[in-house]
């Protein structure tokens, strides 16, 4: 087994996650659940923070909390020292109900409404990071409107693409997000706030994509950035204080992906805005980063219960479990991949090659294609590793399945952080065609 998964085994051939039972566990909480090794996350958020307080960066880690949105994540999140990255009211209304310091949230989105900037206003967050001319002009209005400061990044698509998936790379220039850094879109953003007497212009963010292995991109985007900062710095005698590089550190998912460490990416950044501040002589900016899949990815295990099995001769095995796409949509979105184990029988040989299907009504509802697993009966339990990030996040009530249950563990204890929704929540927002309603 891999042991960068951070998982053992205990004498009874069970998985254990945190010194834990994960057999015990499911038993205890039901499954599907999802279990996070919250001394993991713990580990990394204080390896990316620490790292920059050891080379005496100024610098801000922001948790890229649509990973994983809670309440108890937050409060995890805010007990680390880490900054917030929100991207809807929903997520800011949580972090809220967190008591997460305000002034350490920012706000990101391609399309905030009028409504989601009203919310950030009144409770006078760190800062919106503006994705377009649209929200910018929104931004201004209600600054100049209530006589408020609001300090903002512009987000600009500096044209790196991410080696990612199509659908998760974010910094190439044929993208929905951010002012185009070439063709004179982030020029004219910061023409229009440079001097605003109530919007304060920190600097300039981006995001490059997700799940890389690499810090050629984050450099490359560096120096992007750094330049145009400079080329402002020079002509318009505006000096930008904050650098973002934004997230998408990769994690481990199966054998064949190849993560860097948090201090890797970390330190190769410092190296790289170190020489360019230094042979461009601008200061050196505060580096902000928002790690979100590279604090939780790996720390979430989804437990599963197996039930039928169906043997096509020649051609498939499949195994089917109690989730499936309702609670990560991942495999059937962009082709994700995982690996996997019985829990409960951890010491056997793993004989038989599977196809891992959910029990949702689509054919193409497989968490797992052609894994090696141990011969399973009804009521084993099946343990899908690295499912923290944008598992739960992106689940979904399709075929009005309940969204599981989740727990953190550590320090040999288990805490019931969301509970899993039950039947009456599934309709609890429907109305009867036969009761008093809403009629338009």
């Amino acid at each position: 087994m891999n042991d960068t998964l951070h998982y053992t085994t205990n004498e009874k051939g069970h998985l254990t996650i945190a010194g834990l039972d994960t057999v015990n566990l499911a038993k205890k909480f039901g499954t599907p659940v999802v279990v996070y090794n919250l001394e993991l996350v713990r580990e990394r958020a204080r390896k990316f923070k620490d790292t920059f307080e050891k080379h005496g960066i100024r610098a801000q880690v922001a948790y890229a909390s649509k990973a994983f949105s809670s309440i108890a994540m937050y409060q995890v999140m805010k007990e680390e020292g880490l900054s917030l990255d929100v991207v809807s009211s929903g997520e800011l209304y949580t972090a809220l109900q967190a008591d997460f310091p305000v002034e350490k949230i920012h706000f990101h989105g391609n399309n905030k409404s009028l409504d989601e900037l009203i919310m950030a206003f009144d409770h006078e967050i760190g800062c919106i990071v503006v994705d377009n001319f649209y929200e910018l002009e929104l931004v201004k209005e209600l600054a100049e409107t209530r006589k408020q400061q609001m300090p903002i990044l512009l987000r600009v698509t500096p044209g790196i693409e991410a080696h990612t998936h199509t659908y998760i790379t974010t910094g190439q220039q044929d993208s929905k997000f951010g002012f185009d850094l070439l063709n004179g879109q982030a020029d004219e953003a910061f023409e229009s706030v440079a001097n605003h007497p109530y919007v304060e212009l920190l600097g300039l963010h981006c995001h490059i994509g997700s799940q890389i292995f690499e810090t050629n991109g984050f450099v490359a985007a560096a120096e992007k950035l750094l330049v145009k900062m400079q080329t402002w710095s020079e002509v318009h005698h505006y000096s930008c204080r904050v650098l973002n590089l934004g997230g998408g550190f990769g994690i481990r998912y199966t054998e064949e992906d190849t993560p860097l460490s948090p201090e890797t990416y970390v330190e190769e950044m410092i190296v790289a805005i170190q020489r360019l501040s230094s042979e461009s002589a601008y200061q050196m900016p505060e580096i902000w980063i928002e790690p979100g899949r590279s604090l939780v990815g790996d720390a979430g295990t989804t437990l599963y219960s197996i039930g039928s099995q169906k043997v096509i001769p020649d051609t498939r095995h499949y195994i089917s479990v109690d989730g499936g796409m309702s609670d990560n949509i991942r495999p059937a979105l962009y082709q994700a991949r995982y690996d996997a184990r019985v829990a409960n029988r951890m010491h056997d040989n793993n004989l038989t090659t599977v196809t891992v299907a959910g029990k949702c009504c689509e054919s193409g509802d497989k968490l797992i294609e052609d894994i090696a697993l141990p011969k399973v009966e009804a009521g084993d339990i099946l343990a899908v590793f690295s499912t923290g990030a944008y598992g739960y996040a992106m689940a979904s009530n399709y075929n009005r399945l309940a969204r599981p249950a989740v727990v953190f563990v550590e320090n040999g204890k288990a805490r019931l952080v969301i509970r899993r929704e039950t039947l009456d929540d599934l309709v609890r927002n429907d109305l009867s065609l036969y009761e008093e309603g809403e009629e338009s």
